[in-house]
């Protein structure tokens, strides 16, 4: 897989759409996250970067993972263009490797999780890096049929999040809630003219 983002790295973000997607979902993320002096957070798939630097005013610091390299390399271009310091990318597959270096007071993605092949493994990871009482969100699409990536693909086609909170409540989360939050109509291709909905979906880990 990451040799596709590797490849789309650079063109990226100049996908008007993918702006748009990524400054409207900001929106929707701003509603759900409080504002607190000193605290941090994590973004699982950072990407280039595009959706922490729309919330980087909610954070005393942001931690940006991906496991593409040519993508943190943009993200890197990007952060020094903005003058941009409490942003910090880091090359890293959380998939194969434990991150212990610190815990977050959140942790939100964006069209990452349906990459990701075990999902349990993932979200028990998620909760480890959580502080306690602190917020977990992101936003993935609903069950499709198997269209939306136009390509090999062998992760998930997306989730339904009932599902998604029986593994939730395993790990631990609690106040889980989701919620439809935006919707991708393709704009050329075979499926040009056809949507997929994404949701959002929020929960927190226990305070004790």
């Amino acid at each position: 897989m990451e040799n596709f983002f590797d490849s789309a790295a650079q063109n990226w973000d100049k996908n008007q759409r993918t702006i748009k997607r990524t400054n409207d979902i900001a929106i929707e993320l701003r509603k759900v996250i409080d504002f607190k002096d000193g605290q941090t957070a994590l973004e699982f798939g950072a990407g280039t970067g595009l959706l922490s630097i729309a919330l980087k005013d909610l954070f005393y610091e942001i931690t940006l993972m991906d496991s593409s390299l040519e993508m943190m390399r943009v993200t890197i271009e990007n952060l020094a263009e903005k003058d941009i310091h409490h942003l910090t990318p880091i090359l890293f597959d959380l998939e194969k490797e434990d991150y212990t270096a610190k815990t977050f007071d959140c942790i939100y993605s964006q069209m990452s999780l349906h990459h990701v092949l075990n999902i349990d493994k993932i979200i028990t990871k998620f909760y480890n890096l959580l502080n306690p009482g602190a917020l977990m969100a992101f936003i993935d699409l609903y069950k499709e049929d198997g269209t939306f990536h136009e390509r090999d693909f062998s992760e998930h086609f997306g989730f339904n999040p009932e599902e998604l909170e029986e593994v939730l409540k395993k790990s631990g989360f609690k106040e889980i809630s989701y919620k439809p939050c935006f919707e991708i109509t393709k704009a050329e291709g075979p499926n040009a003219g056809k949507s997929y909905p994404l949701f959002l979906l929020t929960c927190k880990k226990a305070l004790k």
